[in-house]
């Protein structure tokens, strides 16, 4: 008969023998999350409709055409181009439900206009007249081929829904009659829906619509006042007077682009920006035209509008203030909140402090003193990696208080940081001797 063995968890084995728990280690103590994420909603020519699809910065560039259905060099992805240049990873939210193009072979795998450009070419096979071989072309490109001997056998590719009823006869089909969808604020509206099931640091709608605007500017107020969940929206021309919205008040003027399409730069910049950075200064060499220029006085009437702009300076295109729309400020929200540095250190601290929460410590850690001791232990240590960060300064342990609240499963927290802001004015003083 063996000796006893397995895992304990009190120490009330009868048996002798060896006892042995593994486990891992909490990692999530004093960690500050990545940042990097952006939603979007876009009106697309190709790609899934009605979901968030999550794309990383390697796969849009290794995948485009399959994802929205041009290559990564076309112009038609510039708005997807300027928001990988900073962000990591988006969730594209293609808006609305448009028409598949098809053929006597079956229909596009995605709707939109982008589904004309899709060729079909049957063949007999060259080794066995009996085969076909069946060969999809997606602009010009070859992007699959099948050997069938009839179309019952043919598997649907990345491009292409086969009628398997159909009859395979030698020649090329051109597939015809899609159409992009026809936007309504219904479709924004299931955007907004869609988001709450992911995370992310920025939203993004490049519109020019004000009612569009208004309804992701309420949005993202209830999200951040009654939902906690922190995040900014990007918006075209929308004065919220919120540090949740970044109102993008300089014009794209590139041909065949909306005015709003700066805002796919500030969105993917906005989010791949760390906590101890700023955006002002940020040289912009993104795919968009700007022909704005705009005199001192319109500058400083744009920061006191809470106005995001992009300026020239000696010819670069620069981002001039990292702000957001708020302009009335209270005794609880200052000036500082005005900035998007401190809203990302806050809303880094609220995100981390809530991970920290609910992965290490809700439903699992006792609420007795010890308990509490662990909670506070590993707050501190995050407070301490952003000052080594450089994010916040003057931190000090006793910055932060955790104590039992009103009933035995409750926890309360009071803490002081002090954010730090980069550099963005020089007063100088120079005597001659």
């Amino acid at each position: 008969m063996a000796l006893g063995g397995g895992s304990f968890t009190n120490y009330n084995k009868v048996l002798p023998g060896t006892y042995i728990n593994f486990v891992s280690s909490a990692n999530v103590s004093g960690a500050v999350g990545d940042r990097g994420v952006c939603a979007v909603a876009m009106e697309l020519d190709w790609g899934k409709e009605g979901e968030m699809v999550a794309v990383t910065a390697e796969e849009f560039n290794k995948n485009s055409l399959k994802l929205f259905g041009y290559t990564v060099t076309s112009s038609k992805l510039n708005p997807l181009k300027d928001l990988f240049m900073n962000a990591s990873l988006t969730y594209v939210y293609r808006l609305g439900t448009g028409v598949k193009a098809s053929c006597s072979l079956g229909e596009a795998k995605c709707s939109g206009v982008a589904g004309n450009a899709i060729k079909i070419k049957v063949a007999a096979n060259i080794d066995d007249a009996a085969l076909f071989d069946v060969t999809t072309y997606f602009r010009g490109s070859r992007v699959d081929t099948q050997c069938v001997t009839d179309a019952t056998t043919l598997t649907d590719n990345d491009y292409v829904h086969w009628d398997t009823e159909c009859t395979l006869t030698a020649g090329i089909v051109d597939m015809t009659g899609g159409a992009n969808a026809r936007v309504t604020g219904a479709d924004y509206q299931a955007f907004l829906d869609a988001a709450e099931a992911v995370r992310f640091n920025t939203l993004a709608v490049a519109s020019e619509d004000n009612e569009v605007n208004s309804l992701v500017a309420a949005y993202t107020k209830r999200m951040r006042t009654e939902r906690g969940i922190k995040f900014q929206s990007v918006l075209y021309n929308c004065e919220a007077d919120d540090m949740g919205i970044i109102n993008v008040a300089t014009p794209a003027t590139s041909v065949g682009f909306s005015h709003a399409s700066l805002v796919w730069f500030v969105a993917g910049a906005t989010a791949g920006c760390s906590v101890n950075k700023s955006l002002t200064n940020k040289v912009y060499n993104g795919s968009f035209n700007v022909t704005n220029n705009y005199t001192q006085s319109e500058l400083e009437e744009g920061i006191k509008a809470g106005k995001l702009l992009l300026h020239r300076v000696d010819g670069t295109l620069r981002v001039l203030c990292d702000i957001n729309s708020l302009v009335n400020t209270t005794a609880e929200v200052g000036d500082v909140f005005k900035e998007n540095q401190t809203v990302r250190i806050v809303d880094q601290i609220a995100y981390d402090d809530a991970t920290l929460f609910t992965t290490k410590y809700l439903g699992v850690v006792p609420n007795d003193e010890a308990g509490r001791l662990s909670l506070w232990n590993d707050i501190v240590e995050h407070r301490k990696s952003l000052q080594r960060m450089r994010a916040i300064e003057n931190f000090k342990d006793e910055d932060v208080r955790v104590e039992r609240g009103n009933s035995k499963t409750s926890v309360v927290i009071s803490c002081a940081i002090c954010p730090i802001n980069s550099m963005t004015q020089l007063y100088m003083t120079t005597t001659l001797e």
